[in-house]
């Protein structure tokens, strides 16, 4: 098991948005996560990083890591790209990238990570002196999570990869997860696209103010009747 969330609960002063959830994932899957607004899902990932307080345990590749901070987390492995993409606006799209490998100080490394990242996002190498404001919605996601790949994760985190993104953009969102994830790189995804979570990933975790009400394989989710009617508008 590379992932194992046991009991998790979140807090935001007396608010209380993770109600005790238990999640894994094992290594090579991709999973997903849907559920409305304010159902816990970010919250969940924000736990995992270490970037809010949490009660539970969580377990990465056997060592139990809720206890430890958000740089040795992500020292680990585990990589998040946040809603919003978050990119480095007055950077250049290379500065961007070369922030994502800042743990590491193997050169050679860091240049076939860049390599690789260019053979998924070849726009970004036409882009790589522009800063990072001047991209579009969709280049600035492929610059979000170029950059989470930049520092060699063994588990990478999506946040909404599509949200406020065009058909085609998603797409590409979509056909590069699908690419990621087919190289060998575990993946977690929020998508509030729950037809393309479904139809990209392994498995599939609904949340529902705060728990998981469903799990299971997401092409067994995908035709329940009551997923269809909350998430995929049938």
């Amino acid at each position: 098991m590379l992932l194992e969330i046991k009991g998790l609960e979140v807090y935001y002063d007396k608010l209380q948005a993770v109600k005790g959830i238990d999640l894994h994932v094992q290594e090579g899957e991709l999973v997903t996560i849907i559920g409305s607004n304010g159902a816990g899902k970010t919250s969940t990932l924000n736990a995992i990083s270490g970037m809010v307080n949490r009660r539970g345990e969580i377990w990465f590749d056997g060592q139990r890591i809720d206890k430890l901070s958000p740089p040795e987390i992500a020292s680990r492995g585990i990589v998040q790209v946040p809603e919003g993409r978050r990119v480095f606006p007055r950077l250049s799209v290379m500065e961007n990238l070369k922030m994502g490998a800042f743990l590491e100080k193997d050169r050679k490394k860091t240049a076939e990570r860049l390599e690789k990242a260019f053979s998924l996002f070849p726009v970004l190498k036409e882009r790589s002196g522009q800063r990072g404001d001047s991209l579009s919605g969709g280049e600035q996601q492929m610059l979000a999570t170029a950059r989470a790949l930049m520092a060699g994760p063994r588990l990478l985190m999506l946040d909404e990869p599509s949200l406020g993104l065009s058909p085609i953009a998603c797409k590409r969102v979509e056909d590069r997860c699908v690419q990621i994830h087919k190289e060998g790189i575990t993946v977690l995804l929020i998508e509030q696209n729950a037809k393309m979570g479904l139809r990209i990933s392994d498995r599939c975790y609904v949340f529902e103010k705060g728990r998981v009400s469903l799990e299971g394989k997401s092409s067994v989710l995908a035709g329940m009747d009551e997923v269809k009617r909350a998430y995929l508008g049938v």
